[in-house]
């Protein structure tokens, strides 16, 4: 009896250990995971802002200085408007190799490898002394702004799938600001600075510079799936569905889908008027009588209306079925503004600054309907690659053309007249857009 009892004491000191044992071995790592993630997922939110408010300054502060690097280097009107084309183009042929580079070095290490090169290209731009200098450092840094453009709405599907419009205002409304920040301040801090325009548009790799920093701890993350990363972060927290995606993707035949195209379109025509916008209209201030300063300004305005305007429109758009009037509304401010700008553009240049500044919000319109037309972070990347690229292709001509009518026409009736006059099939196309659909249904159809 004593030899039985002594054995169940033994039997039941032994479970206890055991039990004890896979306690501590499963609650041990439940502190460190979710403050691992939450410390991740602060990181991803800092590298999208700063990565946001990088995506613009190229191309508005050389508007602001455009006549100074046009007398610098020598161009003509037709070659500044290839200048102000370039941004188009490096986003068409750069942004469709996004998602490829994306699943094969992951977005982290992709997004990092653009702002290094944004940072590279604006450093080495302003003092390579030739126009195809120029040209070519312009590239590199677009090209880095183009593999941020496609993988930002990615890279927010994959880490807040249940906050894409909160997330996606965030970063629209950052995108807004840097953009607002380069058109107001380039020409005053060139001035503070000596006068050199080239030191203006040096200046801003070193914001460039810091948005490098926030991807270096998420470079070995290339995981898309629930798991950790190889570098030890924590990885987007994904539904089964988002699981299932990776054999969904190569299957997806994204031209099938009436709505890839139409969004595709959508892209194209408001990346017209937006690059037509940054490129040359504090030029055509300028040209109307307004200061130099002051038309920086007024381009300043036009950019700053998407700070507040891209934080609510995606909210807004991701409550409503259509998006279909709020495309509509947005394209009637652009009309009414172009023609303010060519009926009155000294007396009323800050009301059409105001109205074109709230017309150019369909670009963060656009990229909420990209989260919204897929069920998936890959079918988000792509759409996005799809719809950025054809849509960049598109714009390309605008900004050369509107060059070329502003320097054989002698002035800006023309050049106001066509954009006023894209602005119509612009409409159309969104509304086709803003349909309640995904691409995955429309593609497998």
């Amino acid at each position: 009896m004593m030899g039985l009892m002594a054995r169940e004491e033994h039997r039941t000191a032994t479970s206890t250990r055991i039990r004890t044992a896979q306690t501590r071995g499963a609650e041990a790592p439940t502190p460190a995971r979710p403050a691992t993630r939450a410390w991740t997922t602060r990181l991803v939110v800092l590298g999208i802002v700063l990565t946001a408010l990088n995506l613009r300054p190229a191309i508005t502060s050389l508007g602001a200085l455009l006549e100074e690097v046009r007398d610098g280097l020598g161009m003509s009107g037709s070659v500044a408007g290839l200048l102000t084309s370039v941004p188009p183009l490096c986003f068409a042929l750069f942004g469709v190799t996004a998602p490829r580079l994306a699943r094969r070095f992951g977005p982290g290490a992709v997004v990092c490898a653009g702002m290094a090169a944004i940072t590279a290209g604006l450093l080495l731009r302003p003092y390579v002394g030739s126009t195809a200098g120029f040209l070519a450092a312009s590239a590199l840094a677009l090209m880095g702004i183009a593999l941020s453009n496609v993988l930002m709405p990615v890279i927010v599907k994959r880490w807040f799938p249940d906050r894409v419009g909160s997330m996606t205002g965030l970063y629209s409304m950052a995108l807004a600001l840097g953009t607002a920040s380069a058109a107001a301040v380039t020409v005053p801090m060139t001035e503070a600075l000596g006068g050199s325009w080239q030191t203006g548009l040096a200046v801003w790799a070193g914001l460039a510079a810091l948005a490098v920093l926030p991807w270096i701890p998420l470079v070995r993350d290339r995981h898309s799936d629930g798991e950790h990363g190889r570098g030890g972060g924590a990885a987007p927290v994904v539904s089964a569905q988002e699981k299932h995606a990776r054999v969904q993707a190569p299957t997806l035949r994204i031209t099938r889908s009436r709505t890839a195209w139409a969004l595709a379109v959508y892209f194209g025509l408001q990346a017209t008027g937006a690059y037509i916008t940054m490129g040359w209209m504090a030029q055509i201030f300028r040209d109307a009588g307004v200061h130099a300063g002051t038309a920086g300004l007024l381009l300043a305005v036009t950019m700053v209306m998407g700070v507040p305007l891209a934080f609510v429109i995606p909210r807004l758009a991701t409550r409503l079925p259509h998006q279909g009037p709020i495309v509509l509304a947005l394209g009637v401010c652009g009309l009414v503004g172009y023609a303010g700008l060519y009926l009155a553009p000294v007396t009323g240049s800050w009301a059409w600054a105001l109205l074109l500044g709230v017309s150019n919000c369909s670009f963060p319109l656009a990229l909420t309907m990209v989260g919204m037309r897929a069920r998936t972070s890959a079918g988000v990347a792509q759409l996005s690659g799809f719809a950025q690229s054809t849509g960049y292709l598109i714009s390309i001509p605008g900004p050369l053309l509107v060059g070329v009518l502003y320097q054989h026409s002698g002035g800006w009736g023309l050049p106001i007249a066509l954009m006023a006059g894209l602005m119509i099939p612009q409409m159309a196309v969104g509304v086709l857009a803003g349909r309640d659909r995904t691409v995955e249904d429309e593609a497998a159809r």
